[in-house]
């Protein structure tokens, strides 16, 4: 009796847990005016604000001069870009330095004197040289689009937005049974379920083309450098203090990446932001959501890696026991609800795939659609395993910060089949450790323009 109402209730919280989070997902497709709503306006050529766009880049020398020349092609007139390197990153650091030699009233170079270091030590580290009204952030292998400053700034004017979230694309889906995935999934986050967040008043924020307001930025203190989702973080304690959050999506302004160039180097970025989600969880900011809806939706949200490790682990058993044991009917018929959904999700991913192909005119072959539908309960399995993990070194305290290894597969890309060719090599090093800084932490930077005005001239 027991084992049948066990299976009987763990089957009906998964089949509710897929079929709310299929919803979400699906939230930018509801009607054509939602859609339509989702993205930018055209910049109206208005009065511009200033921006401090900040590059983190550890052991980046392949890609980083890449991203900077990219940056330095923007329309807006109105920007800094300030790249923070290590102390011991010589060779990154030479990048930079030779590029703020080229453009001396662009880029400015600080230095990072932590002992220890990740990302959000990085941001902090260069919040105080920020001169401008906004900063944004970019990683060191983004590819930009040179008209995005200027959508973002008239979207910070035409709403009074405190934040805005520009969209964030995988590209080289072709590059493995893997990245296909991977990619749909920035597809369907970026493009959907972020606006829903953003609609409902709780979003945890993307970790770059985010912009936020200075003042209130350093109001909030900046980045909890000790978090492994930092981004996550920020996104929960400014939708705490009520800030008002902007998300838009253009397949032409988003700014393009790659997917981790090995499946453990995935593995390992998924348990990275699985355990920032515990982390913000146990640190209860999204308490002082003021809306109930908000609140469920936030522990919703960020126990995501809980549900999925206990996934990983019930749904194995529950099938193994519908199937081996002596159970009624009833029950067997009940444990494979979940799978109802699953196949739904199944045909929603392939129209997916198609209006992603067809938005960034990448051709989508038949053997895509075939690895997306094969490769499926295979990639449940490592999202599932890196949930696990991730819960696994959240209980044991053990937070160092794993690195993520790229190729620069989204550089280069050939417009009628759309395969990305690998044009450089890099390993995104972000940081070795979150753990404390030594008392000797300190920011270094190269001389700069001396107000807000000499940025603009």
């Amino acid at each position: 009796m027991f084992t049948s109402v066990f299976i009987v209730v763990m089957s009906l919280a998964l089949f509710w847990m897929a079929a709310f989070t299929l919803w979400w997902q699906m939230h930018a497709w509801r009607t054509p005016e939602t859609l339509a709503a989702t993205r930018f306006d055209r910049p109206d050529g208005g009065g511009r604000l200033a921006f401090s766009l900040l590059l983190p880049a550890r052991h980046e020398q392949a890609v980083l001069e890449h991203t900077i020349d990219r940056l330095l092609e923007s329309s807006h007139t109105d920007y800094e870009i300030i790249v923070i390197v290590g102390h011991d990153d010589p060779q990154t650091a030479a990048v930079a330095e030779r590029a703020a030699a080229r453009e001396p009233a662009r880029v400015r170079v600080v230095v990072d004197h932590h002992e220890t270091k990740n990302k959000p030590r990085a941001l902090n580290t260069a919040l105080p040289s920020c001169r401008g009204d906004i900063v944004g952030v970019f990683d060191a292998e983004d590819q930009v689009h040179p008209e995005l400053l200027a959508h973002v700034d008239h979207a910070f004017r035409s709403t009074g937005a405190d934040v805005v979230q520009g969209g964030v694309q995988l590209i080289n889906f072709h590059s493995s049974w893997y990245s296909l995935r991977n990619c749909l999934e920035y597809f369907f986050w970026f493009r959907s379920r972020l606006h829903l967040h953003a609609e409902k008043g709780f979003i945890p924020l993307g970790g770059n083309t985010v912009f936020v307001r200075t003042e209130v930025l350093r109001e909030a203190g900046g980045w909890d450098q000790d978090c492994l989702a930092e981004d996550c973080d920020l996104g929960v304690r400014l939708s705490s203090a009520g800030r008002k959050v902007v998300v838009a999506y253009d397949s032409d302004m988003v700014t393009r990446e790659e997917t981790p160039g090995s499946l453990m180097s995935l593995l390992k970025q998924r348990t990275r932001w699985n355990q920032g989600f515990l982390q913000v969880y146990r640190k209860k900011d999204w308490q002082q959501l003021p809306g109930r809806g908000q609140r469920w939706l936030a522990r919703y949200t960020l126990m995501t890696p809980f549900m999925q490790a206990a996934s990983g682990v019930i749904i194995p058993v529950n099938f193994a026991v519908a199937v081996f044991l002596d159970v009624p009917v009833g029950i067997a018929i009940v444990t494979f609800l979940p799978l109802i959904t699953a196949m739904v999700t199944f045909v929603f991913e392939i129209v997916g795939l198609h209006d992603f192909g067809r938005q960034y005119g990448l051709r989508v072959r038949l053997v895509h659609y075939v690895k997306l539908v094969v490769g499926g309960p295979f990639y449940q399995v490592m999202l599932a395993g890196a949930a696990i993990r991730a819960v696994w070194r959240e209980q044991r305290g053990r937070n160092e910060w794993e690195l993520t290894s790229h190729t620069g597969a989204h550089l280069t890309a050939s417009k009628g089949e759309g395969a990305a060719a690998s044009s450089a090599a890099a390993t995104s090093a972000a940081a070795t450790s979150p753990a404390s800084a030594g008392p000797a932490s300190a920011a270094t930077a190269v001389p700069a323009p001396a107000t807000r005005e000499d940025i603009r001239q």
